[in-house]
Protein backbone atom coordinates (compact mmCIF):
# COMPACT_ATOMS: atom_id res chain seq x y z
CA UNK A 1 0.00 0.00 0.00
CA UNK A 2 1.43 3.53 -1.03
CA UNK A 3 1.13 6.69 1.30
CA UNK A 4 1.72 10.23 0.50
CA UNK A 5 4.42 11.49 2.32
CA UNK A 6 2.21 15.06 2.81
CA UNK A 7 0.63 14.84 6.66
CA UNK A 8 -2.77 15.69 5.23
CA UNK A 9 -3.98 15.02 8.65
CA UNK A 10 -2.18 17.52 10.32
CA UNK A 11 -3.79 19.90 7.41
CA UNK A 12 -6.85 18.97 8.50
CA UNK A 13 -6.63 19.67 12.27
CA UNK A 14 -4.32 22.93 11.61
CA UNK A 15 -7.48 23.76 10.01
CA UNK A 16 -10.09 22.17 12.42
CA UNK A 17 -8.47 24.65 15.15
CA UNK A 18 -8.65 27.85 13.37
CA UNK A 19 -12.05 27.17 12.38
CA UNK A 20 -13.13 26.48 16.18
CA UNK A 21 -11.18 29.67 17.25
CA UNK A 22 -13.11 31.61 14.56
CA UNK A 23 -16.39 30.71 15.45
CA UNK A 24 -15.73 30.70 19.29
CA UNK A 25 -14.50 34.62 18.86
CA UNK A 26 -17.37 35.52 16.36
CA UNK A 27 -19.83 35.09 19.60
CA UNK A 28 -17.93 38.33 20.88
CA UNK A 29 -19.74 40.14 17.75
CA UNK A 30 -23.55 40.26 16.90
CA UNK A 31 -23.83 36.46 15.65
CA UNK A 32 -26.35 34.25 15.15
CA UNK A 33 -27.92 32.61 18.44
CA UNK A 34 -27.16 28.89 17.44
CA UNK A 35 -23.55 29.43 17.61
CA UNK A 36 -23.75 29.71 21.31
CA UNK A 37 -25.62 26.58 21.50
CA UNK A 38 -22.70 24.48 19.98
CA UNK A 39 -19.54 26.95 20.20
CA UNK A 40 -19.05 26.48 24.11
CA UNK A 41 -16.42 23.72 23.57
CA UNK A 42 -14.96 26.14 20.80
CA UNK A 43 -11.84 27.44 22.98
CA UNK A 44 -10.22 24.39 22.76
CA UNK A 45 -8.89 25.09 19.45
CA UNK A 46 -6.11 27.11 20.92
CA UNK A 47 -5.35 23.88 22.60
CA UNK A 48 -5.23 21.92 19.93
CA UNK A 49 -3.09 24.41 18.38
CA UNK A 50 -0.66 23.89 21.60
CA UNK A 51 -0.55 20.18 20.94
CA UNK A 52 0.33 20.36 16.85
CA UNK A 53 3.33 22.98 18.21
CA UNK A 54 4.58 21.00 20.79
CA UNK A 55 4.50 18.12 18.32
CA UNK A 56 5.68 19.56 15.11
CA UNK A 57 8.44 21.95 16.97
CA UNK A 58 10.06 19.30 19.26
CA UNK A 59 9.73 15.94 16.97
CA UNK A 60 12.91 16.91 14.41
CA UNK A 61 14.75 17.68 17.12
CA UNK A 62 13.78 14.29 18.69
CA UNK A 63 14.64 12.68 15.57
CA UNK A 64 18.35 14.61 15.23
CA UNK A 65 19.27 12.97 18.68
CA UNK A 66 18.19 9.77 18.30
CA UNK A 67 20.48 9.30 14.77
CA UNK A 68 22.83 10.73 16.58
CA UNK A 69 23.14 14.29 14.83
CA UNK A 70 23.21 17.91 16.77
CA UNK A 71 20.97 20.38 17.13
CA UNK A 72 21.42 23.54 15.81
CA UNK A 73 19.99 26.09 18.15
CA UNK A 74 20.22 29.10 15.32
CA UNK A 75 18.72 27.32 12.87
CA UNK A 76 15.99 26.80 15.07
CA UNK A 77 15.50 30.09 15.80
CA UNK A 78 15.87 31.32 12.58
CA UNK A 79 12.54 29.20 11.58
CA UNK A 80 10.90 30.40 14.06
CA UNK A 81 11.75 34.46 13.73
CA UNK A 82 10.87 34.34 9.71
CA UNK A 83 7.44 32.30 10.31
CA UNK A 84 6.29 34.02 13.07
CA UNK A 85 7.62 37.60 14.00
CA UNK A 86 6.96 39.61 10.52
CA UNK A 87 3.54 38.75 9.88
CA UNK A 88 2.98 39.29 13.76
CA UNK A 89 4.64 42.91 13.55
CA UNK A 90 2.69 43.77 10.39
CA UNK A 91 -0.41 43.20 12.46
CA UNK A 92 0.64 44.48 15.59
CA UNK A 93 1.66 48.48 13.52
CA UNK A 94 -2.03 48.00 12.23
CA UNK A 95 -3.25 47.87 15.89
CA UNK A 96 -1.93 50.56 17.13
CA UNK A 97 -1.90 52.72 14.18
CA UNK A 98 -5.38 52.39 12.47
CA UNK A 99 -7.46 52.47 15.97
CA UNK A 100 -10.69 51.57 14.07
CA UNK A 101 -9.03 48.57 14.06
CA UNK A 102 -10.13 48.00 17.24
CA UNK A 103 -12.16 45.26 18.42
CA UNK A 104 -12.64 45.67 22.17
CA UNK A 105 -11.22 48.83 25.12
CA UNK A 106 -7.95 49.88 25.05
CA UNK A 107 -4.54 47.58 23.97
CA UNK A 108 -2.18 46.73 26.28
CA UNK A 109 1.22 48.43 26.48
CA UNK A 110 3.45 48.17 23.30
CA UNK A 111 6.26 46.54 25.71
CA UNK A 112 3.75 44.04 26.85
CA UNK A 113 3.43 42.57 23.13
CA UNK A 114 6.73 43.17 22.28
CA UNK A 115 8.56 40.71 25.37
CA UNK A 116 5.33 38.61 24.69
CA UNK A 117 4.46 39.31 28.12
CA UNK A 118 0.80 40.03 27.55
CA UNK A 119 -0.21 36.94 28.98
CA UNK A 120 0.79 37.57 32.24
CA UNK A 121 -1.53 40.21 35.14
CA UNK A 122 -3.95 40.40 31.63
CA UNK A 123 -6.86 42.65 32.57
CA UNK A 124 -9.32 41.39 30.23
CA UNK A 125 -12.16 43.84 31.19
CA UNK A 126 -10.33 46.58 30.15
CA UNK A 127 -7.70 45.74 27.51
CA UNK A 128 -9.49 43.38 25.84
CA UNK A 129 -7.84 44.30 22.32
CA UNK A 130 -5.71 41.67 20.48
CA UNK A 131 -6.44 39.60 23.41
CA UNK A 132 -6.00 36.18 21.39
CA UNK A 133 -2.35 37.05 21.22
CA UNK A 134 -2.37 35.75 24.80
CA UNK A 135 -1.81 32.07 23.45
CA UNK A 136 0.99 32.94 20.69
CA UNK A 137 2.84 34.21 24.07
CA UNK A 138 2.30 30.50 25.61
CA UNK A 139 4.02 29.53 22.10
CA UNK A 140 6.45 32.10 21.88
CA UNK A 141 8.14 31.01 25.43
CA UNK A 142 8.00 27.76 24.56
CA UNK A 143 10.46 28.28 21.34
CA UNK A 144 12.57 30.01 23.56
CA UNK A 145 12.82 27.50 26.15
CA UNK A 146 12.27 24.40 24.99
CA UNK A 147 15.64 24.43 22.26
CA UNK A 148 17.63 25.43 25.70
CA UNK A 149 16.82 22.80 28.00
CA UNK A 150 17.03 20.13 25.41
CA UNK A 151 20.27 21.37 24.43
CA UNK A 152 21.27 21.20 28.39
CA UNK A 153 19.80 18.12 28.65
CA UNK A 154 22.13 16.59 25.80
CA UNK A 155 25.08 18.28 26.76
CA UNK A 156 25.03 16.82 30.38
CA UNK A 157 24.10 13.56 28.76
CA UNK A 158 20.67 13.42 30.77
CA UNK A 159 18.60 13.82 27.81
CA UNK A 160 18.01 9.84 28.35
CA UNK A 161 15.87 11.15 31.65
CA UNK A 162 13.66 13.75 30.19
CA UNK A 163 10.72 11.59 30.84
CA UNK A 164 10.69 12.37 34.04
CA UNK A 165 11.04 15.86 33.51
CA UNK A 166 7.82 15.63 31.34
CA UNK A 167 5.96 14.03 33.88
CA UNK A 168 6.93 16.53 37.03
CA UNK A 169 5.94 19.21 34.31
CA UNK A 170 2.61 17.79 33.98
CA UNK A 171 1.99 17.51 37.61
CA UNK A 172 3.54 21.12 38.24
CA UNK A 173 0.59 22.29 35.90
CA UNK A 174 -1.68 20.48 37.64
CA UNK A 175 -0.12 21.72 41.27
CA UNK A 176 0.14 25.05 39.97
CA UNK A 177 -3.29 25.30 39.50
CA UNK A 178 -4.39 24.25 42.41
CA UNK A 179 -2.53 26.99 43.94
CA UNK A 180 -3.68 29.91 41.70
CA UNK A 181 -7.79 28.19 42.00
CA UNK A 182 -7.07 28.36 46.39
CA UNK A 183 -4.83 31.37 46.84
CA UNK A 184 -5.87 33.83 44.29
CA UNK A 185 -9.11 32.84 43.09
CA UNK A 186 -11.25 31.12 45.12
CA UNK A 187 -11.24 34.27 47.91
CA UNK A 188 -12.74 36.12 45.65
CA UNK A 189 -16.04 33.59 45.19
CA UNK A 190 -19.11 35.90 44.89
CA UNK A 191 -17.36 39.06 43.66
CA UNK A 192 -18.64 40.42 40.51
CA UNK A 193 -15.50 40.35 39.17
CA UNK A 194 -14.39 36.92 39.84
CA UNK A 195 -14.34 36.17 35.85
CA UNK A 196 -11.86 38.56 35.56
CA UNK A 197 -9.37 37.07 38.32
CA UNK A 198 -10.07 33.51 36.94
CA UNK A 199 -8.67 34.64 33.35
CA UNK A 200 -6.01 36.33 34.71
CA UNK A 201 -4.67 33.56 36.82
CA UNK A 202 -5.92 30.52 35.25
CA UNK A 203 -6.72 31.22 32.03
CA UNK A 204 -4.01 33.12 30.25
CA UNK A 205 -0.38 32.25 31.92
CA UNK A 206 1.91 30.05 30.77
CA UNK A 207 2.67 28.18 33.64
CA UNK A 208 -1.12 27.32 33.81
CA UNK A 209 -1.34 25.97 29.92
CA UNK A 210 1.59 23.80 29.72
CA UNK A 211 -0.70 20.84 29.14
CA UNK A 212 -1.29 20.72 25.44
CA UNK A 213 2.56 21.86 24.81
CA UNK A 214 3.35 19.03 26.74
CA UNK A 215 1.28 16.42 25.20
CA UNK A 216 2.89 17.37 21.50
CA UNK A 217 6.62 16.73 22.90
CA UNK A 218 5.24 13.85 24.90
CA UNK A 219 4.66 12.37 21.45
CA UNK A 220 6.77 13.29 19.41
CA UNK A 221 9.52 11.53 21.74
CA UNK A 222 7.37 8.24 22.07
CA UNK A 223 7.54 8.39 17.97
CA UNK A 224 11.05 9.45 17.96
CA UNK A 225 12.95 6.73 20.45
CA UNK A 226 10.32 4.64 20.49
CA UNK A 227 10.09 3.11 17.02
CA UNK A 228 8.12 0.20 17.96
CA UNK A 229 5.65 1.77 19.86
CA UNK A 230 5.19 4.03 16.73
CA UNK A 231 4.41 1.45 14.47
CA UNK A 232 1.83 -0.19 16.81
CA UNK A 233 0.43 3.44 17.15
CA UNK A 234 0.29 4.03 13.23
CA UNK A 235 -1.44 0.97 12.47
CA UNK A 236 -4.68 1.90 14.47
CA UNK A 237 -5.02 5.32 13.41
CA UNK A 238 -9.00 4.95 13.09
CA UNK A 239 -9.22 3.06 16.55
CA UNK A 240 -6.95 5.89 18.46
CA UNK A 241 -9.09 8.52 16.53
CA UNK A 242 -12.29 7.15 17.98
CA UNK A 243 -10.49 6.98 21.27
CA UNK A 244 -9.55 10.45 21.09
CA UNK A 245 -13.40 11.56 20.07
CA UNK A 246 -14.62 9.82 23.06
CA UNK A 247 -11.92 11.33 25.46
CA UNK A 248 -13.19 15.01 23.92
CA UNK A 249 -16.47 14.50 24.62
CA UNK A 250 -15.61 13.61 28.29
CA UNK A 251 -13.61 16.69 28.60
CA UNK A 252 -16.78 18.44 26.95
CA UNK A 253 -18.79 17.34 29.43
CA UNK A 254 -16.48 18.38 32.65
CA UNK A 255 -15.47 21.76 31.09
CA UNK A 256 -19.23 22.47 30.48
CA UNK A 257 -18.90 25.42 33.32
CA UNK A 258 -14.71 26.21 31.97
CA UNK A 259 -14.41 28.23 35.76
CA UNK A 260 -15.32 25.15 37.75
CA UNK A 261 -12.83 23.99 40.25
CA UNK A 262 -12.65 20.31 38.01
CA UNK A 263 -12.54 22.32 34.53
CA UNK A 264 -9.93 24.30 35.65
CA UNK A 265 -7.29 21.61 37.43
CA UNK A 266 -8.62 18.68 35.68
CA UNK A 267 -10.17 20.28 31.83
CA UNK A 268 -6.74 21.37 30.54
CA UNK A 269 -4.89 17.72 30.79
CA UNK A 270 -7.96 15.96 29.17
CA UNK A 271 -8.42 18.63 26.55
CA UNK A 272 -4.35 18.04 25.81
CA UNK A 273 -5.20 14.28 25.76
CA UNK A 274 -7.71 13.90 23.70
CA UNK A 275 -5.98 16.32 20.93
CA UNK A 276 -2.73 14.51 21.42
CA UNK A 277 -4.84 11.16 21.13
CA UNK A 278 -6.58 12.81 17.63
CA UNK A 279 -2.83 14.31 16.48
CA UNK A 280 -1.71 10.68 17.23
CA UNK A 281 -4.07 9.29 14.13
CA UNK A 282 -3.77 12.38 12.09
CA UNK A 283 -0.51 11.29 11.40
CA UNK A 284 -0.83 7.48 11.02
CA UNK A 285 -1.45 5.95 7.46
CA UNK A 286 -3.64 3.90 8.70
CA UNK A 287 -6.04 6.79 9.58
CA UNK A 288 -8.45 8.49 7.68
CA UNK A 289 -7.06 12.15 8.12
CA UNK A 290 -3.97 10.75 6.52
CA UNK A 291 -4.84 9.39 3.61
CA UNK A 292 -7.84 11.88 2.64
CA UNK A 293 -6.54 15.14 1.04
CA UNK A 294 -8.60 18.44 1.16
CA UNK A 295 -7.55 21.42 -0.82
CA UNK A 296 -10.15 23.14 1.19
CA UNK A 297 -8.42 22.41 4.67
CA UNK A 298 -4.59 22.88 2.91
CA UNK A 299 -5.83 26.29 2.59
CA UNK A 300 -7.04 27.15 5.55
CA UNK A 301 -4.33 25.25 7.36
CA UNK A 302 -1.73 27.70 5.36
CA UNK A 303 -3.84 30.81 5.91
CA UNK A 304 -4.21 30.09 9.86
CA UNK A 305 -1.77 32.07 11.49
CA UNK A 306 -2.66 35.03 9.22
CA UNK A 307 -6.48 34.05 10.06
CA UNK A 308 -5.10 33.82 14.08
CA UNK A 309 -3.77 37.40 14.12
CA UNK A 310 -6.53 39.09 11.95
CA UNK A 311 -9.69 37.88 12.25
CA UNK A 312 -10.86 40.02 15.16
CA UNK A 313 -10.16 43.30 13.63
CA UNK A 314 -11.24 42.27 10.33
CA UNK A 315 -14.53 41.47 11.76
CA UNK A 316 -15.24 44.35 13.76
CA UNK A 317 -14.49 46.68 10.45
CA UNK A 318 -16.66 44.50 8.28
CA UNK A 319 -20.35 44.37 10.60
CA UNK A 320 -20.91 47.72 10.53
CA UNK A 321 -20.22 48.46 6.76
CA UNK A 322 -22.23 44.84 6.16
CA UNK A 323 -25.48 46.21 8.15
CA UNK A 324 -25.08 49.75 6.18
CA UNK A 325 -25.91 47.46 2.79
CA UNK A 326 -29.42 45.82 4.69
CA UNK A 327 -27.61 42.50 5.84
CA UNK A 328 -29.30 41.32 8.96
CA UNK A 329 -26.11 41.98 11.76
CA UNK A 330 -27.28 38.52 13.58
CA UNK A 331 -28.12 36.48 10.66
CA UNK A 332 -26.04 33.77 8.86
CA UNK A 333 -25.47 35.56 6.07
CA UNK A 334 -23.11 38.28 7.76
CA UNK A 335 -21.37 35.01 9.58
CA UNK A 336 -20.47 33.85 6.13
CA UNK A 337 -19.43 36.95 4.50
CA UNK A 338 -17.10 38.19 7.79
CA UNK A 339 -15.59 34.93 7.77
CA UNK A 340 -14.77 34.85 3.94
CA UNK A 341 -13.73 38.61 4.20
CA UNK A 342 -11.53 37.29 7.09
CA UNK A 343 -10.11 34.49 4.91
CA UNK A 344 -9.31 36.99 2.06
CA UNK A 345 -7.63 39.45 4.91
CA UNK A 346 -4.91 36.48 5.93
CA UNK A 347 -4.45 35.61 2.39
CA UNK A 348 -3.48 38.90 1.27
CA UNK A 349 -1.01 39.34 4.69
CA UNK A 350 0.26 35.42 3.63
CA UNK A 351 1.10 36.47 -0.07
CA UNK A 352 2.47 40.11 1.09
CA UNK A 353 4.47 38.99 4.60
CA UNK A 354 4.46 35.46 5.30
CA UNK A 355 5.74 34.05 2.03
CA UNK A 356 8.52 36.56 1.17
CA UNK A 357 9.99 36.20 4.83
CA UNK A 358 9.89 32.42 4.54
CA UNK A 359 11.58 32.88 0.80
CA UNK A 360 13.99 34.91 3.21
CA UNK A 361 14.13 32.65 5.41
CA UNK A 362 15.18 29.47 3.11
CA UNK A 363 18.01 32.64 1.62
CA UNK A 364 19.47 32.79 5.17
CA UNK A 365 19.27 28.79 6.10
CA UNK A 366 21.06 28.14 2.51
CA UNK A 367 24.09 30.60 3.35
CA UNK A 368 24.49 29.31 6.56
CA UNK A 369 24.91 25.84 5.32
CA UNK A 370 27.30 27.12 2.28
CA UNK A 371 29.07 29.02 5.11
CA UNK A 372 29.41 25.89 7.20
CA UNK A 373 30.33 23.57 4.23
CA UNK A 374 33.25 26.29 3.16
CA UNK A 375 34.81 25.74 6.99
CA UNK A 376 34.69 22.44 6.66
CA UNK A 377 36.36 22.15 3.55
CA UNK A 378 39.08 24.67 4.73
CA UNK A 379 39.58 22.69 7.89
CA UNK A 380 40.02 19.84 5.74
CA UNK A 381 42.51 21.21 3.62
CA UNK A 382 44.68 22.41 6.69
CA UNK A 383 44.39 19.28 8.13
CA UNK A 384 45.68 17.61 4.90
CA UNK A 385 48.39 20.26 4.31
Amino acid sequence: MTYTKKLYGLDHLRSLAILMVLFYHYRMFQHPEWLDNIMGFGWTGVDLFFVLSGYLISYPLFLNIASGKSISLPEFFIKRFFRIIPAYLVVLAIYFLFPAFHEREALPPLWKFLTFTQNFNFDIKNYGTFSHVWSLCVEEHFYLLFPLVLATLIHFNAWRKAGILLAALFLFGIGIRLYCWYALIAPHAGEDNIWIIWYRHMYYPTYTRLDGLLAGVSIAALFAFKPAAKAWVTQRGNIILLLSLVVLTGAWFLCDDQQSFHASIFGYPLVAAGYGLMVMAAVSPSCILYRYNSRVTALIAKLSFALYLSHKGVIHLMQPLLTQTGIAPKGNLMLVLCLLVAVLAALILNKAVEAPFLQLRQRVLNKRKSTAHKNVALLTKDSAA
